[in-house]
């Protein structure tokens, strides 16, 4: 897991390395929020994952707490839900476009 956390950030260097000509060449890129949401719902989806994947674990390890583990575990995904919301609503009003180069 280690490694695919790094690819990625490698990956995303990557692509902002990539557009930093393009920036500021004053070609007229535009961004939106819908990159940032893009980016948030990938986030979230991860971390919700990674809550599911635990509290499977946990239940079947220990099945006699698994109502408590049910619990913390819908608490902990309304939690990262409620934050990817607010994420969103904000991508959302931020959602016109703006010049990257001035």
């Amino acid at each position: 897991m280690k490694q695919v956390i790094q690819v990625s950030c490698l990956a995303i260097a990557a692509l902002v390395a990539m557009t930093v000509p393009a920036m500021a060449a004053e070609s007229g890129i535009w961004f939106s929020g819908a990159f940032g949401a893009g980016i948030v719902i990938l986030g979230a989806g991860y971390g919700i994952g990674k809550i599911g994947a635990a509290a499977v674990e946990s239940i079947a390890r220990q099945p006699e707490v698994a109502g408590n583990i049910q619990t913390a575990m819908i608490i902990a995904a309304a939690l990262i839900e409620g934050a990817t919301f607010f994420a969103l609503i904000v991508c959302i009003l931020r959602g016109q476009p703006f010049p990257v180069a001035g």
